[in-house]
């Protein structure tokens, strides 16, 4: 049992009670999780939660329902932490989604909310979701000549075949048993990923191969983490070059405004971007298969260009500025154009080996 967890979950409705019985209304401070009240952290490069609080409290008809919710999810996790049990976050919803006695509203009526007071419960008790005994649904594989015992189980990620071990949404109980790796290539692509998975990419290049099919999970972001402090190894991102690209990179590395709480436990502030580039457009005649910008991604780019991590930055200006004169992006299979295998056979090691990538 995770006794720090089960604690501070009691602590929690302690504290209400204590408030209730010296009749005073029960209120929660809820950090507050936008970019009013998240600040970049210039001495550990990465995003932080500020101070700011708000009230919630349960006389409050605009904020007892939430309230409400949040003390249900903490009464879920608590009773998980007590059992023993991990539960999804499906689950969840399901299992605080009940109308309230004597009226016709509903504790919860989409799974989002449930998601926002987990968020929620996480920065008030300063634990994590996995913490909470609460897991969101396995995506994402890895392959390479890793040995982990998970459960009890030894696991080999070189041998588990075509579609490669799928990465848990919790990965603290995982044990390392053996890591022959050099590096770590994530990658958001399922479809690069496959390529490279087959193409035996990371046994003749002695590395971890990563991908996530989209943003970034947290399961994923803190396995990132784990090899990276705990091996030393680098970590290498390969993204599109677009500005959502270089956005799921920048959450990669300095953390995201709606985690802010969990920067320290999400964050890889030594993750290094490999591609694609501006430079790489020109360098692999890629310029036929760049696709003309939408006023959306001239809105985003521009939003990256004023992050305080990126204004400041040269390399990464320069991306912007290239970008934004082309008017277009290209996606990473852009490179298929030159032969199905010409992204693990030559432009990843080259560039790994030339140490083309930015910071």
């Amino acid at each position: 049992m995770n006794k720090k967890a089960k604690e501070s979950l009691e602590n929690l409705g302690k504290d209400l009670v204590k408030k209730i019985l010296a009749k005073k209304p029960p209120i929660l401070d809820v950090p507050i999780r936008s970019l009013s009240n998240v600040n970049y952290d210039e001495k550990t490069q990465t995003l932080q939660l500020g101070e700011k609080t708000s009230e919630r409290n349960f006389f409050n008809v605009s904020h007892s329902k939430k309230f409400l919710q949040t003390l249900e999810v903490a009464a879920v996790s608590k009773g998980l932490i007590e059992d023993n049990k991990n539960t999804s976050l499906r689950d969840v919803f399901y299992m605080i989604k009940r109308t309230i006695p004597n009226t016709k509203t509903n504790i919860v009526d989409e799974q989002t909310e449930s998601d926002s007071a987990i968020e929620d419960l996480e920065a008030i008790t300063g634990l994590s979701r996995e913490l909470l005994h609460i897991n969101a649904k396995a995506s994402g594989m890895v392959s390479g000549k890793v040995i982990i015992e998970d459960l009890g189980d030894s696991i080999d990620w070189s041998k588990m075949g075509s579609g490669g071990w799928a990465i848990p949404s919790n990965v603290e109980n995982i044990t390392f048993k053996k890591v022959d790796a050099n590096y770590v290539l994530y990658m958001e692509k399922d479809a690069v990923w496959q390529r490279l998975h087959q193409d035996k990419f990371w046994e003749k290049n002695k590395c971890i191969i990563i991908s996530s099919q989209g943003q970034t999970t947290r399961g994923i972001r803190r396995l990132l983490q784990r090899l990276s402090q705990e091996y030393k190894l680098p970590i290498y991102v390969l993204a599109d070059f677009d500005p959502w690209g270089f956005y799921i990179y920048s959450v990669i590395k300095y953390g995201s405004i709606n985690l802010a709480h969990m920067s320290n436990e999400m964050t890889l502030t030594e993750a290094r971007f490999l591609g694609i580039t501006a430079e790489d457009i020109e360098n692999y005649d890629l310029k036929k298969h760049l696709i003309a910008f939408k006023e959306v991604d001239i809105k985003r780019i521009k939003q990256l260009q004023n992050y305080d991590w990126f204004k400041d930055h040269k390399g990464w200006q320069n991306q912007f500025k290239k970008m934004l004169a082309m008017k277009a992006k290209a996606e990473i299979q852009a490179l298929s154009s030159r032969g199905l295998s010409f992204i693990s056979e030559k432009y990843l090691p080259e560039k790994i080996k030339k140490g083309e990538y930015l910071e």
